[in-house]
């Protein structure tokens, strides 16, 4: 995407984006998740499936658009680069 893309004239960020951003950060989320509950290497006591809960967001998109998230609640920041889902939107959907 380019700057003209995701810039509204006023400076800000275009809902369009935003919601294109967080499908592909659910989309990736949900892929992470799968792909670590596919481990082979958990021993045979383990207790089940551990769960991913944050990850590096897809790189497509500029930090702004993640900060932008953050702030209107629909993503939380884990620090280190990694965002999470918050408490009560745990939905992948």
């Amino acid at each position: 995407m380019t700057e003209h893309q995701q810039q509204e004239p006023g400076g800000g960020i275009t809902p369009e984006v935003l919601k294109s951003a967080m499908k592909a950060f659910k989309k990736r989320l949900k892929l992470t998740a799968l792909d670590d509950d596919s481990n082979l290497g958990r021993g045979p006591f383990s207790s089940g499936p551990m769960g991913v809960f944050a990850i590096q967001p897809p790189s497509q998109f500029p930090r702004e658009v993640w900060e932008e998230l953050c702030r209107q609640g629909k993503l939380r920041d884990s620090g280190h680069g990694m965002y999470e889902l918050p408490k009560g939107r745990d939905s992948l959907s």
